[in-house]
């Protein structure tokens, strides 16, 4: 069975590019508050594509996030390359900014029956030939919090494009798919996400998992919705690896900065 590995590192600063990069970045924005690591986000991802109030929070919430700058710089620096979606969210005055400097508008108001963030995988997938499909990594945020449909929604496309890697993200935590015909090798970013975590069946139950580096190991065990699921976990070290009968989702918590610790 082939090894997946994974590992956090948009959470750290970028580093040099490389000739042959692992992954290939593109950021997702949705209708939700930016988390704080935004502009972090941003700088690691080859291409930005918003859902259509995904860009009134770029517009609105990254002068916030940067306060220390010019919010019109602010602005104009962070400017989506793409804004998709039904047009129903973004305010009138946004999009002629964002059209203004260039950013690629599509509409699709006629398409009512999959999700924003659908739209913008499947336009991901379909319609970037400057990006290498198989090292694509898309970082989400505002998929998480908000209404619960949505929420539930954002995790349905996580197994809609179980092929695709996509990792939704939130001041709190990260989520994403491990598909059940790879095993894989989780690499812990100590200093930015844990100790908690989690894994969760999604679609079916698992009839069999089994993990290391957890506080509290899965040996071929059971998990299914009424039974148990593993909730509250904790990571022991810098490496967690698991292997499932059945598509689990791993969950871990995003350190906060160590003075709102304090």
């Amino acid at each position: 069975m082939e090894l997946i590995t994974h590992s956090s590192n948009f959470l750290l600063p970028p580093t040099l590019p490389s000739e042959n990069p692992p992954l290939t970045y593109a950021l997702v924005v949705l209708n939700q508050s930016l988390p704080r690591f935004a502009p972090l986000l941003w700088e690691h991802a080859q291409l930005r594509v918003c859902a259509d109030g995904g860009a009134n929070r770029v517009y609105d919430e990254m002068p916030l996030l940067l306060s220390q700058k010019d919010s019109s710089h602010v602005q104009s620096r962070y400017k989506p390359d793409v804004i998709k979606g039904d047009m129903d969210s973004i305010r009138r005055e946004v999009l002629d900014f964002y059209k203004s400097l260039g950013t690629k508008i599509i509409d699709e108001s006629h398409d009512q029956d999959t999700t924003d963030l659908h739209k913008c995988i499947a336009y991901l997938r379909d319609h970037t030939p400057d990006i290498d499909k198989s090292k694509l990594c898309v970082l989400v945020v505002g998929g998480l919090g908000g209404r619960f449909d949505h929420e539930i929604g954002n995790i349905n496309v996580l197994c809609r494009f179980s092929d695709t890697r996509i990792i939704l993200l939130s001041d709190d935590c990260l989520i994403h798919l491990l598909p059940r015909n790879y095993r894989h090798e989780i690499c812990i970013q100590s200093s930015v996400e844990g100790p908690h975590c989690g894994l969760i069946p999604i679609g079916m139950p698992s009839g069999s998992t089994t993990t290391t580096g957890l506080q509290w190991d899965l040996n071929e065990t059971e998990m299914r919705f009424g039974g148990l699921v593993s909730t509250s976990n904790i990571v022991k070290g810098e490496i967690v690896t698991v292997q499932s009968d059945s598509d689990l989702l791993w969950t871990i918590s995003i350190k906060k900065p160590q003075k709102m610790q304090n």
